[in-house]
């Protein structure tokens, strides 16, 4: 009898750990399956889109990629006109993706958006600001945001400061990087400075180049690109220049580009350039666009003497926002996005912030110790007192800052 009890005791510790093993199996799959959910929900969650979007004739290229949909929405816009640099901010500036929903446009005539059976005269300012007001309407309108942040480069700049000014209320914030402000004056300062510099290296070479594109303004294309290369021979465009074919090279593997894409490219920038040469040649911002109803960043390469930072500066120094700041990139020229990726790309999610655009995730450890350089708030644009500066402790940066604004009456044209 005692032999039974003893048997059944066993039976039933034998039964019970093999239902406490079975429990624990079914716990750790459970766990498992929950983690695979998750990382795919989360996963899935991201964003990677690409699409085009009719408008007047037009088929516009858009690509918007980011790790949580719910981010503030960041148009790029690139510069040329023509240029089409979504390749390049994705492999320099792909970082921003996971701080924001990035929307990378290759506008009319450029890139994926180039057509070569339609009509360049299409290609005018005007339509690039309503092109512009249907991919901004489009990015709202799909991820259910009111406002987005516009960041343009050079050409694109310009875009976005005019744009800005007519549709202040569809932008929660404007980042400028090397704006082109006033094409004769670009052409004037590039001439003087090749013309300086080829003198003070006694270079003759360059002076014979220049003598060959003549004075400014030019008027046609081919001259300004022909000056474009003057001025790089002098480190005017890239101060800090990126190794091209390594770039193209890696940038293909990427899938960022197709190689039968570049020609393409190539192409719609110079079809664009030389579609809008004429009418550039009469912007000048400082005459048709003096206030904005946002925060304006400006961010500028010290060598940049493409569209030349000191012009630009000049024109922040005079133009009225909300709230404005410019930052000095110490290492760049005209490109400081692609010479200075990483500096730049913390920089952007920290003046964001600073601003009150709420990022998807919090700043990473190099922008916390970039946030420890102190940007003390400076007079009124009203004031004739110089602004605040701050160098950070690298010399990467110079930051002047400016909040505020006239009382609308007291504005001086």
């Amino acid at each position: 009898m005692e032999d039974m009890r003893e048997n059944e005791q066993f039976v039933a510790l034998r039964s019970s750990n093999h239902r406490r093993r079975w429990v624990v199996i079914c716990a750790l799959l459970l766990g498992i399956a929950v983690t695979v959910v998750t990382r795919n929900a989360i996963a899935n969650s991201s964003i990677n889109r690409s699409e085009y979007l009719s408008v007047n004739g037009a088929r516009l290229y858009i690509q918007t990629r980011g790790a949580n949909p719910a981010a503030p929405i960041l148009l790029w816009l690139h510069g040329g006109p023509g240029g089409a640099e979504r390749p390049l901010f994705r492999y320099f500036n792909g970082q921003l993706e996971k701080h924001f929903l990035v929307a990378y446009w290759d506008q009319r005539g450029a890139g994926r958006s180039f057509d070569a059976k339609s009509n360049p005269q299409d290609v005018t300012v005007a339509q690039h600001i309503t092109d512009l007001d249907q991919v901004v309407d489009h990015l709202r309108r799909t991820f259910g945001q009111d406002k987005i942040v516009l960041m343009g480069h050079s050409w694109g700049a310009a875009l976005g400061l005019l744009y800005t000014q007519a549709h202040a209320d569809k932008v929660s914030a404007l980042v400028l990087v090397n704006p082109l402000i006033s094409m004769r004056q670009t052409q004037r300062a590039e001439y003087d400075f090749v013309q300086a510099e080829a003198t003070r290296r006694h270079d003759e070479t360059a002076l014979a180049q220049l003598g060959k594109i003549g004075t400014p303004p030019y008027m046609t294309s081919k001259q300004a690109l022909a000056m474009e290369k003057v001025v790089q021979r002098y480190g005017g465009i890239f101060h800090t220049q990126p190794n091209r074919m390594w770039v193209v090279f890696r940038a293909t593997v990427a899938g960022l580009v197709r190689p039968w894409e570049i020609a393409r490219f190539i192409r719609g920038n110079n079809v664009s350039l030389e579609a809008m040469h004429q009418e550039l040649l009469n912007l000048n911002l400082t005459h048709s666009v003096l206030n904005l109803d946002v925060p304006v960043v400006m961010f500028l390469g010290r060598y940049d003497r493409h569209t030349d930072s000191r012009l630009s500066a000049a024109y922040f120094d005079s133009l009225r926002a909300t709230e404005k700041k410019v930052i000095w990139f110490e290492e760049s020229a005209h490109n400081v996005p692609f010479e200075q990726p990483g500096l730049f790309n913390t920089t952007v999610v920290r003046e964001l912030e600073a601003i009150g655009i709420l990022v998807s995730d919090r700043v990473s450890t190099e922008a916390r110790s970039m946030a420890e350089v102190r940007s003390s708030v400076g007079p009124s644009p009203c004031s004739r007192d110089m602004p605040d500066r701050t160098s950070s402790p690298d010399t990467a940066l110079h930051v002047e800052r400016r909040r505020g604004r006239c009382p609308r009456e007291q504005q001086v044209a």
